[in-house]
C-alpha cells in the first residue's frame, strides 16, 4: 500500500512538474506573442491618433492665420497706418483703429485681434488703446523679435495682457505689415484661448490613452494638457527623451509621420512616439504611448494564471485537461480584447476596412473579396481590380493617382524604404452622379504567417472637412485661393510637373484707390467682385486664380506655347477693360497685366519677380495693357 501511494506521489509529483513546466513555457510564449501584439496596437493607435490631431490643427490654425495675413496686406489698414504720427492725440482715430479690429473680432469670434504700431509702439486692440510697448519690458519680446526676423509672420503662446483679457494663456498668430517701401509699419493679428486646444488635446488623450504635445524648434513645449509656451518646459527634458531630440527637431516632413520606440529615462519603460510637422506652425506634433500599464496588466493576469493552475494541480490532477482549455482560453480571450480595442478604435474612425495580400497581389478576407465583387473585381489580382473601381467610383482627374499610390508595387517600394503608411483624397461616387471628398489611408506591414507585405486600407468620408478646409485656402469676396495657398498651388505644380509649360498673369485694377476714395469701399467691393468674376470665365477649372493683393490678382495656366499665353493676356486685357454698374453709379475699369512663362525658372518667386516687371513696365507705358516678360526684360 506505501509502495503503492509511493508510486502515485511520484506519478502525480512526475506529472504536476510536467504540467507545471508545460504551462510556464506556454505562458511564456503566449506572453510575447500577446505583447507583440499590444505593441503593434500601440504603434497603429498612436499613428492613427496623430493623423486625426494634424489635420485637425492645420485646419484649425489655417483660419487665423489668413485672417492674419489678410489685415496685414490690407491698403486701407496700411494708409491708416501712415496717418498716426499726426493723429497721436486723435480720439477719432483710436476709435477707427477700435472699429477695424473689432469688427474681424466679431466676424470670426477670435479672442483676441491686435494692432502694434512700429513708429509709436502703440497697441491697439478690439477695445481701444491698451498700452504700449517698450524694448524694456520683457512682455514685449515677442513683438522686437517678430520686427527683426525675416519671417512673415509667426506664432507665439504668451498670456493676454490686455486690460479686461485676466492674463489668460493665449495662442497668438503676429503678422508683419509692409508698406510699398518695404518698411515695416507694424504687427497685426490675432489671438485663440488655450481653454479650446488643451480640450481638443484632452480629448485624444482620453480616448486613446496617449499623451499630445505641441513643440516649437528648440523643443519647448507650446500646447499640452499639462503645460504651455508661457512656462517654457522643454518637452524632451520633461519626459527623458534626450535620446530622440535630433531626430524629432529635425524632422519637418510633412507629409507623414516620424515614428520611433524609445525607452524613458531610467530605462524601466518603453514608449511609442510618433512626430509630425505642421508647417502652419512651424511646430512639431508629438503623440506619445507608453507600454508600462500594458505590461503591468499582462504581468497580473499572467500571476492569476499561474496561481490557478498551481491550484487546479494541487486540488484535482483530474481535471488538468480541463485547466489546459480554462488557461488558453484565458490568452485567446486576452489577445481578442486587445485587437477587439484596436478594431473599435479604428471603425470609430473610419468607415470600412479591407485586408489586401500585396506580395499575392490577392485579397484577404471576406470582407474585402466582398467588396471587389460588389464592383465587378471579384475575379482579377488586386492591381486589375484597383483600376476597375477607379473607373467606375472615383472622379476622372483623381485615378490615376490613386492607383499609382495603392499599387502593389508602389507599396512594397514604400515599405521597403521604411514608410508603412499611405494616404489618399480624393473625390469618390457612390451612384454615378454625386460625387464627395474620401480618404483612404494604408497600414503595411509584414505577415510572418504566409512571409508577405500586407495592407489594412481605411476609407474614411471627409467631405465636410475638405469643404472647410477649401473654404479656409480661398478668399471671402473673390472665391480666389490666398496669397499663400496660391503661391503653395504653384510652386507644388512646377515641382512635379517640371517638363510642362505654364503661364503665371498678375493683373492689377487700373486707379482702384481713385474708385475707392470717389464712390466709397462698397462699390470698390462691388467692383472687385465684378473684375474676378469676368476674369474666372477665361480660365480653366483646373487653373489657379487667387488674389495676391488687395486689388491685385494672379493667374497660372498650362500653356502649349507662348503664343498661346499671348494670345491669352490680349483676351483678357480686352475683356477687362469693362463697365462697372450699380444702383445708378457707373465707373470704368482696365487692367494692367503682366506675363511671365515658367521658362524663366522653375520657382514661384522667380516666376512672380518676373511677371511683376512686366506689370510694372504696364503700367509705365499708360496702363490699360499687357506686358510680356522674356530673358532681356519685359517687352
Amino acid at each position: 500500500m506505501n509502495r503503492k501511494n509511493s508510486k502515485l506521489l511520484k506519478t502525480n509529483l512526475l506529472i504536476s512538474i510536467i504540467l507545471i513546466f508545460g504551462f510556464a513555457i506556454t505562458a511564456i510564449f503566449s506572453y510575447r506573442a500577446n505583447y507583440q501584439v499590444s505593441l503593434n496596437n500601440v504603434e497603429q493607435v498612436s499613428s492613427l491618433s496623430a493623423d486625426g490631431i494634424y489635420y485637425q490643427m492645420s485646419s484649425l490654425f489655417s483660419k487665423p492665420i489668413n485672417i492674419s495675413l489678410t489685415m496685414a496686406h490690407d491698403s486701407l489698414l496700411i494708409d491708416h497706418i501712415n496717418k498716426e504720427r499726426t493723429n497721436l492725440e486723435d480720439s477719432e482715430y483710436i476709435l477707427t483703429v477700435k472699429k477695424y479690429l473689432e469688427a474681424y473680432q466679431k466676424k470670426y469670434d477670435f479672442d483676441s485681434v491686435f494692432l502694434v504700431s512700429a513708429a509709436s509702439g502703440r497697441y491697439y486692440n478690439f477695445n481701444g488703446l491698451d498700452r504700449v510697448l517698450t524694448k524694456e519690458n520683457p512682455e514685449n519680446e515677442w513683438y522686437y523679435s517678430l520686427l527683426d526676423s525675416a519671417e512673415e509672420y509667426s506664432l507665439n503662446v504668451d498670456n493676454d495682457e490686455v486690460t479686461g483679457a485676466d492674463n489668460v494663456i493665449t495662442t497668438f498668430v503676429n503678422c508683419k505689415i509692409q508698406g510699398p517701401d518695404g518698411r515695416i509699419l507694424g504687427v497685426v493679428g490675432v489671438g485663440i484661448r488655450m481653454d479650446y486646444l488643451k480640450e481638443l488635446l484632452k480629448g485624444y488623450e482620453d480616448k486613446f490613452d496617449v499623451r499630445v504635445s505641441l513643440i516649437n524648434k528648440e523643443g519647448d513645449i507650446e500646447i499640452s494638457t499639462s503645460y504651455t509656451g508661457y512656462e517654457k518646459k522643454n518637452w524632451f527634458d520633461v519626459y527623458g527623451q534626450e535620446d530622440i531630440k535630433s531626430q524629432v527637431l529635425n524632422w519637418n516632413d510633412a507629409s507623414k509621420n516620424l515614428e520611433l520606440w524609445t525607452s524613458n529615462a531610467d530605462h524601466t519603460d518603453k514608449s511609442y512616439v510618433v512626430s509630425r510637422y505642421i508647417p502652419e506652425l512651424s511646430w512639431n506634433l508629438i503623440v506619445e504611448q507608453e507600454t508600462g500599464q500594458i505590461v503591468h496588466e499582462m504581468k497580473m493576469r499572467l500571476y492569476q494564471s499561474f496561481f490557478i493552475i498551481m491550484l487546479v494541480i494541487l486540488l484535482v490532477l483530474v481535471i488538468i485537461t480541463t485547466v489546459i482549455r480554462n488557461f488558453n482560453g484565458q490568452i485567446v480571450k486576452l489577445v481578442d480584447e486587445h485587437q477587439m480595442m484596436f478594431k473599435k478604435a479604428t471603425e470609430e474612425l473610419y468607415d470600412s476596412i479591407y485586408e489586401l495580400n500585396l506580395t499575392k497581389n490577392c485579397y484577404v478576407g471576406e470582407p474585402t473579396e466582398k467588396y471587389f465583387s460588389s464592383l465587378g473585381a471579384g475575379k482579377m489580382p488586386f492591381d486589375e481590380g484597383l483600376r476597375v473601381i477607379a473607373k467606375k467610383q472615383i472622379k476622372e482627374e483623381f485615378r490615376e493617382g490613386y492607383v499609382q499610390m495603392f499599387t502593389p508595387k508602389n507599396a512594397i517600394r514604400e515599405f521597403e524604404s521604411g514608410n508603412n503608411h499611405l494616404s489618399y483624397d480624393f473625390m469618390i461616387t457612390e451612384d454615378g452622379i454625386n460625387y464627395h471628398w474620401t480618404r483612404v489611408e494604408t497600414y503595411l506591414f509584414f505577415s510572418q504567417e504566409d512571409q508577405s507585405v500586407h495592407m489594412f486600407s481605411y476609407r474614411k468620408n471627409i467631405d465636410s472637412e475638405k469643404k472647410k478646409e477649401l473654404m479656409a485656402k480661398q478668399d471671402g469676396m473673390t472665391g480666389f485661393y490666398t496669397k499663400i495657398t496660391t503661391e503653395t498651388l504653384i510652386q507644388k505644380q512646377l515641382s512635379e510637373h517640371p517638363e510642362n509649360r505654364y503661364a503665371f498673369i498678375i493683373f492689377d485694377i487700373d486707379n482702384f484707390k481713385q474708385i475707392n476714395d470717389r464712390y466709397g469701399h462698397a462699390f470698390g467691393d462691388y467692383c472687385i467682385t465684378c473684375f474676378t468674376q469676368k476674369i474666372r470665365r477665361h480660365f480653366r477649372e483646373s487653373d489657379i486664380l487667387g488674389r495676391i493683393g488687395g486689388d491685385e490678382f494672379a493667374a497660372f495656366l498650362s500653356v502649349p506655347s507662348e503664343d498661346f499665353g499671348e494670345e491669352k493676356a490680349r483676351e483678357l486685357s480686352k475683356a477687362l477693360d469693362m463697365e462697372c454698374v450699380k444702383d445708378g453709379v457707373s465707373c470704368h475699369l482696365t487692367a494692367s497685366i503682366g506675363i511671365a512663362f515658367s521658362s524663366l525658372g522653375q520657382n514661384f518667386e522667380n516666376l512672380y519677380r518676373c511677371a511683376d516687371a512686366a506689370l510694372y513696365q504696364t503700367k509705365e507705358n499708360g496702363k490699360n495693357g499687357f506686358t510680356i516678360y522674356h530673358e532681356r526684360g519685359a517687352l
